[in-house]
């Protein structure tokens, strides 16, 4: 070569001891990456399940109809229209809301009327007269204590408390106490039960509500109690006949939605009201309310039908990629 040639590439010599160090690095960040990926997954296989593996648990996987146990005789609440066979009320619509969050259209869902008495065991009467076991309870059942220590039940959906309904022509009636010696009209297994008896007054119990306002009105009884969000729909009916007292109980009525003895499928429901409270662009928990519940108030005076706002839910313990930690 000469010296106006070019010099030649020629790779520099790396010296035996660097080529280890940057052998063993590579090495060492292969095995940092590698422990990561297995411990992302082993976490991912063996966390919370996700939507998927709950619904496969949830036996909805290939599932073609949703069975659920709602009231029909409640206006407002959840009422069967005998002509055309549809019901409809507040309840109807959260039902159907959560069905679709289970993946079912409403042609896939099936109503059933059940009874008080009928809830915690799930079993539904069908147009023929015959019992079936339905999946999903939405029934104005109230969240207790002793219920969810027997069955499977939902955050609540709606929270609400219990009144009394008397004729018009009634005293005032400001607390439970002052029916004292009455004959009062409630749910059988209802949480009104028990409250009628601390209160001295005389319980008659019914599988129907209807069936205790239908004796109200005839003068069989002195009184109706339940829910608020149950009589507000009677009230506002018979408005020239009845009227609703507030009695200042501090206690709300948490309605659930009951889902027997199905954990994952109580998961799922749970995530489906969570979605709709976390999603301000949902507004089916709105609308229902704003349909039949809310116009149910002026009748009712000064008490309260319902909250008007969706009760708080947490985020349920399911299994979702970073990237989905923003989507309701």
């Amino acid at each position: 070569m000469t010296e106006d040639e070019p010099p030649l590439d020629v790779d520099p010599v790396v010296p035996p001891e660097e080529r280890g160090r940057t052998l063993r690095l590579a090495g060492w960040l292969a095995a940092v990456t590698l422990a990561g990926v297995v411990a992302a997954w082993t976490i991912w296989a063996t966390g919370s399940p996700t939507e998927a593996d709950l619904r496969e648990e949830a036996r909805l996987v290939g599932k073609q109809e949703l069975l659920i146990g709602v009231k029909d005789d409640s206006p407002g609440v959840a009422l069967l229209d005998p002509k055309t066979g549809r019901y409809e009320g507040f309840d109807i619509e959260i039902a159907y809301m959560v069905a679709a969050e289970l993946g079912f259209s409403p042609r896939q869902v099936r109503f059933l009327a059940i009874e008080t008495e009928d809830r915690g065991r799930m079993q539904a009467m069908d147009r023929d007269g015959r019992f079936a076991t339905v999946d999903l309870v939405v029934a104005t059942f109230s969240v207790t204590a002793e219920r969810t220590a027997q069955i499977y039940m939902s955050e609540p959906y709606l929270e609400t408390e219990q009144t009394v309904v008397t004729r018009r022509d009634h005293e005032d009636v400001s607390s439970l106490g002052d029916l004292a010696g009455e004959k009062a009209c409630t749910l059988a297994t209802s949480t009104s039960e028990g409250k009628l008896r601390e209160a001295r007054a005389t319980p008659v119990s019914k599988n129907r509500i209807s069936e205790c306002v239908a004796g109200l009105r005839a003068g069989k009884y002195d009184a109706v109690t339940t829910d608020a969000a149950i009589l507000a729909g009677f009230v506002a009916k018979y408005a020239n006949e009845l009227r609703a007292h507030d009695i200042g109980l501090t206690t709300p009525e948490r309605w659930g939605i009951a889902t027997g003895r199905n954990r994952a499928l109580r998961t799922l429901v749970n995530l489906a009201l969570y979605r709709s409270y976390a999603n301000p662009q949902d507004r089916r928990w709105e609308k229902a309310f704003d349909t039949y519940l809310a116009p149910l108030q002026q009748a009712n005076g000064r008490q309260q039908v319902a909250m008007a706002e969706q009760p708080l839910i947490d985020e349920p313990d399911v299994r979702r990629w970073p990237w989905e930690r923003d989507v309701p």
